[in-house]
């Protein structure tokens, strides 16, 4: 599946606990990412200095559904599932 276009979800809902440009010590669950663009692209997509976390991700039907809505949920939805398991 391509990554959408206008959605971002990926860049909000996920924490992220390796370093990021600008924010050493990652991100929490919710915040959006300094690097998302106003159209919800990410202006460090190109860039070495980009998280792997952020590299590996693949959008999938099962975390990005059908529109950017559903990516929000299914994102918030199994963000939390492993935050229960911590």
């Amino acid at each position: 599946m391509e990554c959408r276009s206008n959605c971002g979800a990926c860049c909000i809902i996920p924490s992220i606990s390796s370093a990021i440009p600008g924010l050493p010590n990652g991100k929490k669950s919710g915040v959006v990412c300094p690097h998302l663009d106003t159209d919800y692209s990410c202006k460090i997509y190109t860039n070495p200095d980009r998280p792997k976390v952020c590299a590996d991700f693949k959008a999938d039907i099962l975390t990005c559904g059908n529109t950017r809505e559903e990516a929000l949920k299914l994102l918030t939805d199994l963000e939390a599932f492993c935050n229960s398991k911590h």
